[in-house]
Parts: C-alpha cells; structure tokens; sequence
C-alpha cells in the first residue's frame, strides 16, 4: 500500500473510531454549579425554601427545618410530620456529629404483637392502619437540631413552608400518578371524605389549609405543640380511634437522640455515616473495608470483576447487619468488632473471582425483613461551610396510609421494620434477628444512610438516597464514582445502579442500563440475577465540593428532584 493511501485509510479509521465512540461516550452530565451554598432535595419547591432560609442569613440547620417542613407539604409519599429520620452533620470548623429521631415503638407495643394465636405473622396489621404507627420523632429532630445550632426563629423558617401549604404547589405527572394508584387504599383506611382520597391530576395546584394551620400552630407553640399541645390530643386520639396504641404520654415522653457518627477511613478519604439504630454507617464501613484490597479502578467501571468485588463484601455485610444490629439503647451492638480490618480480611476469603459464594454458606442471620423503598434524602451546605446530610421517612409510600384529615399529614408504618417474628429459621434454616425484635419505647433498626465525606481534612461530598435496604449500596456506588472513578456528582448520580443484600441471593440491576455480556458473564460465574423488573435502586441527592471551592450538585433523575444554589 502506498504511504498516502494507508495515511487517508488510517485517518479516516481514526475519525469513524471518534465519531462512533463520540456517539457512544455522550459528555457527561455536570449538575448545578454554586459558589456558596447548596440544597438538593426531592422537591423543588422544597429545595427553594430551603435556599430562601439560607439567604436570609439562616444556616444549614435552620435551612434543614425549612425543607424537611416543605417536603412534609409538597411530598407526602415520604416527607413528613408523622414520621422520622436521621440527620449527619460536619461545622465549617470539621466537628461532626449526628441526631436520631426514628419513631420508637409505643408503650403499649408487644414483642408479638403481630402474631396470630398459632404465632404466625400478621404482615397487614405491621404494614397498613393505625397499628402499624410508630411514635413520630420529625418535629422533635429538626427543632433540637435548630435550637441547638440554628440563627433564626422557628416562625421565621416555618413562615414559607405555611405560605406554600397555604398558597398550594403543582403536582409533577409522577406525583399525580402515585396519589391515583393509592387512591383507593387512602379511602379503604379513612373513609370516603379523606383528603387524598378526591381525583388528583397533574397539572393541579394542591393546596393543604389543615396542615398550613397545624404548621402554624407549631411555629407559635414550638415542639411541645406536636408533643403535648393541641395537635398531640388530635393524634393519640384519632390513631387510638382507628385501633391504634399511640398514647398522649408516648408523644410527651418522646426525645430526639444526639449520637457520634460512625467516621471510619477509605483510601484518602474520611467518612462519617450513621451509627445505630441506622445500620447504614456499620454495613457501609464493612463493605469499604472488605473492598479496600482491590484495584478497583484497573477493574474498570461495571466490569464483572468490579461487580463480584461489591456484591461479594455486600452480601457478607447485609448478613452480619441481619443478624447483630438494632437499637443500642435496648442490645449490645460489637461495632469495633465488625468494622476490625482483620474481621472484614476474614470475611472475604472464602471469595473467589472463579465462582459466586451461595448466601446460605454466609455466617448465621435472620433472612433480611422487607423494608420499603419509599423514603427521601436532602442535601445541605451553607455559604458558611457547615453541611448536613438528612433522611427521613414514613417507610412505606404514605406511610401507614392513616392520613389525619384533622391535621393534614399521614402517619409512618415504620413497626415493620422491627423483626416481627425473630428466632424463626428462615428457609436455609438460619436463626436470628433478636437485637431487632419489638419492644416498647424500643427503635426499629433502618438502613438510612446520611452520610458527609473528607477529603484531606475538607469537605468533599454530601450524600444519601431512599431506597429501603438498597440505600447502603446506592450511597456505596456514588461515592466509588467519584473516588475510583473521577465522576463528577450529577454523573454519579446518574450512573446505573446494582445491589445485593445477602438474602434473597440475587443480584439485582437496575433495568435496561447493564450489557448482557456482562450479565451472562455474571451467570456463568454462578451469580443468580433477578431478570424480573426490579425497582429503582435509590434516588441519591448529593453535593461535591469542586477543587476551585464551588459546590456541584447531582440530583437524581429517576424523580422529581431538584439541586439550587448561590
């Protein structure tokens, strides 16, 4: 071949090889860039108040009760007065701390409680109804949180949530979608004139005056409003009314929790999660530890390998936080023990990258109880340097689906967290599951997983999802992307998802996003993937600090999400 002839075929290789890796590789996604402050959340209007409070000289604790409160008024699939949550926070100055306020059993509750006479379980009665209710601790979170660290007042900060509840927000086509296919339940619970039991389309402006004057009430009174004023009498009676065991002396003896955050080290980076009752923080430290040794960026993104190395410390993990984990209050929890790096070295040498280990050969536990995926996640930073990272929930979509038509808001299912029937050997025979058994007075343990990220001693990210047992993982993948990966936030954020959990053993991927090389590549190493439609794995709001100082943030798609900044 002459030389020019093989210079024209070899640049016109080169430019179809660019073109077609150009239509391949789109450029990816950056988020919303800020230079001083940041909220990401599930809802715009949620995300605008929070903002609009750190503008008027608020910080990022009184923009927490702002959006929490929004998210109550505008996203009552999981935002909410009626149930809890946990809250991760780091100052400007780099002290870090958290806050429990998950709902705690009522006093009344009983270990078998949701046991029939021939002790089977009554999943209904945990799931659906007044029963099901845990005592909310929401109020009592975002007002000790503000009180202790907040510049303005409750009334300036709850002032704009009133407004909206007032003035009404739009519903977004997925919202209207969820409040139809859960129309009929609502009327099932509370009867034909409940709220959310009328057509709701979208498009439609809703506006909740009984909540704007609950709001109202709680920003004249403060706290004590929820816990033993007016709005306490309304709901120990109208649970009580619907056969449910919440008292007016639950609610008053109800206290949010100050607790230290779990901080463990990755590589470079610093981490600070959750400790119990949120298994988040000790699961999500077990997985980094047991994936630490290997080279996962000369694995590649996605690559089989990649994948093995994440379910495999995943399903050891899930089984360990099955079996150990509750409420440190009520059970001794062996944290140092299993967060050790000789313990997690330990764990993962039975893996092997020729062949799946089976779950059933992994450590004793109880099969992992069902925890619901409807849960939401915001996203802080202040013009000043302080950051929370916040998740909260109703745990199921509507909670308990009991909506107090009296004082706008529905109550959490959150009892189905606890394990209902422990010490009852699953279909491998596996015991356990006692550290989680229900007791009064007791949290149910949860796998919210608020977590902040250092990097050389500075902020570097904000970050957590909902997602039921699948935010661990989700939290887990965002973080990997951008440290092993060099994604930025919207484009981690985005990246397609996968999970394992131990038991049931099935590796689950998010749909129509993985090649099905790789998935038959998976297969004949021995992995047993879920080939139904599984549902989305988390929808992770998030905030990295750019190396120039300004904040990116990346809110997830797969929802009605939305970051704002200045």
């Amino acid at each position: 071949m002459r030389k020019s002839a093989f210079i024209s075929v070899l640049f016109l290789s080169t430019l179809l090889y660019s073109c077609g890796k150009k239509e391949q590789d789109p450029e990816p996604k950056t988020g919303l860039i800020a230079e001083k402050a940041m909220v990401v959340s599930a809802r715009e209007e949620a995300s605008k108040i929070g903002l609009e409070i750190l503008q008027k000289g608020g910080n990022a604790f009184d923009a927490m009760m702002a959006t929490e409160m929004a998210l109550a008024v505008t996203y009552p699939f999981a935002g909410n007065l009626g149930g809890g949550g946990f809250m991760v926070y780091r100052m400007a100055d780099g002290s870090v701390g958290s806050i429990d306020y998950r709902e705690k059993a009522p006093l009344a509750a009983t270990k078998d409680m949701y046991l029939d006479e021939n002790g089977e379980f009554l999943s209904a009665l945990s799931t659906k109804g007044a029963l099901a209710s845990g005592v909310p601790g929401t109020i009592a979170g975002i007002f000790e949180a503000q009180a202790k660290f907040g510049k303005l007042t409750p009334k300036e900060i709850l002032q704009p949530v009133i407004d909206l509840a007032k003035n009404g927000f739009v519903v977004t086509p997925n919202q209207a979608e969820r409040l139809q296919r859960a129309s009929a339940v609502f009327i099932e619970v509370n009867g034909p004139e409940t709220f959310f039991g009328k057509e709701i389309n979208a498009g439609d402006t809703l506006k909740i005056p009984v909540l704007a004057a609950t709001l109202e009430r709680i920003a004249k009174n403060g706290r004590d409003e929820f816990y033993k004023g007016e709005t306490a009498k309304i709901l120990a009676q109208h649970i009580q009314s619907k056969g449910g065991i919440i008292s007016e002396e639950d609610l008053a003896t109800y206290e949010a929790k100050w607790r230290d955050p779990l901080v463990f080290p990755y590589r470079d980076l610093k981490i600070i999660s959750m400790a119990p009752p949120s298994s988040g923080g000790v699961t999500l430290a077990q997985i980094f530890g047991m994936i630490e040794g290997h080279d996962l960026k000369n694995f590649g993104h996605h690559s089989a390998e990649y994948i093995q190395v994440l379910v495999e410390a995943e399903r050891r993990a899930y089984a360990d936080r099955n079996y150990y984990l509750g409420d440190p209050d009520f059970v001794e929890i062996p944290v140092d023990q299993l967060i050790d790096s000789g313990y997690l070295k330990s764990r993962m040498e039975s893996f092997s990258f020729a062949k799946a280990t089976k779950s059933e050969e992994i450590a004793k536990g109880e099969i992992a109880f069902y925890e619901s995926m409807e849960t939401t996640h915001y996203s802080i930073v202040d013009a000043e340097g302080n950051a929370v990272s916040v998740t909260t929930t109703l745990n199921g979509a509507y909670g308990s689906k009991v909506y107090i038509d009296e004082l706008g808001f529905f109550m959490n299912n959150e009892m189905d967290d606890f394990s209902a029937k422990p010490g009852t050997p699953n279909m491998f025979g596996l015991i356990g599951a006692e550290a989680n058994s229900i007791a009064p007075s007791k949290r149910m343990l949860s796998s919210m997983t608020p977590t902040i990220v250092e990097k050389d001693g500075k902020l570097w990210m904000v970050v957590g999802t909902p997602g039921g047992s699948t935010i661990i993982t989700s939290v887990l993948q965002t973080i990997l992307n951008v440290a092993e990966f060099g994604m930025g936030m919207q484009e981690a954020v985005e990246s397609p998802r996968f999970h394992h959990q131990w038991l049931p053993d099935l590796v689950n991927f998010e749909p129509n996003s993985f090649d099905s090389t790789l998935i038959a590549t998976l297969k004949s190493r021995g992995y047993l993937i879920n080939e139904n439609n599984s549902p989305i794995i988390g929808k992770v709001d998030a905030i990295l600090v750019l190396p120039n100082g300004k904040l990116e943030g990346g809110a997830d798609p797969r929802g009605d999400d939305k970051a704002v900044g200045f």
